[in-house]
């Protein structure tokens, strides 16, 4: 019974959300890539020594759920892992959720990655998450295609959000 999953995803696929439902379907600690290892406050990265650090200390534990992987810390993270659930939706389907979400979260002023504010100013910038969305998705659905395709890569590959929501309801609950 997998007890270190990773959700990996392009940026807006939902992993966040799945890990969360995943946490309280299965009772195994979540921790946020954005919150835990990658953000401080302002919008200031974590550095990159500190990230390894950091996801060094997180994946040594015999039981978790990470929302994502870095390339800069895949190297510790993806041997630990014992699942990797890969959200492979259509671009409109990711694209169309982060933007709703980032909206919201502009209007509402929520709170994310250790206190910092999305803004609509920080929409139109070329460093924002929505343009990021469209430099990291072939990149990112490529990765998980071959892992996929690897053998000794436990993968569970999901293709869209109904094929999400069947995979979680058909847990046990207390084991992935």
């Amino acid at each position: 019974m997998p007890e270190r999953i990773v959700v990996y995803g392009v940026t807006g696929s939902g992993k966040s959300t799945l890990a969360r439902k995943l946490a309280g379907r299965t009772g195994l600690p979540y921790h946020s890539v954005d919150d835990d290892l990658a953000w401080q406050p302002g919008w200031v990265p974590v550095p990159d020594d500190e990230q390894r650090r950091r996801i060094t200390a997180l994946v040594a534990g015999d039981r978790w759920i990470i929302d994502g992987m870095f390339s800069k810390w895949r190297d510790i993270a993806q041997p630990r892992a014992e699942l990797i659930v890969a959200l492979d939706y259509p671009r409109w389907v990711s694209l169309s959720r982060l933007v709703r979400r980032t909206v919201m979260r502009c209007v509402t002023r929520r709170r994310i990655c250790n206190g910092n504010l999305e803004t609509p100013r920080g929409i139109f910038s070329g460093d924002s998450i929505i343009v990021w969305h469209f430099r990291s998705f072939a990149r990112k659905r490529r990765t998980l295609r071959t892992w996929e395709a690897d053998p000794g890569m436990p993968v569970v590959r999901l293709t869209s959000p109904r094929a999400t929501r069947r995979w979680l309801a058909s847990l046990p609950a207390g084991s992935p």
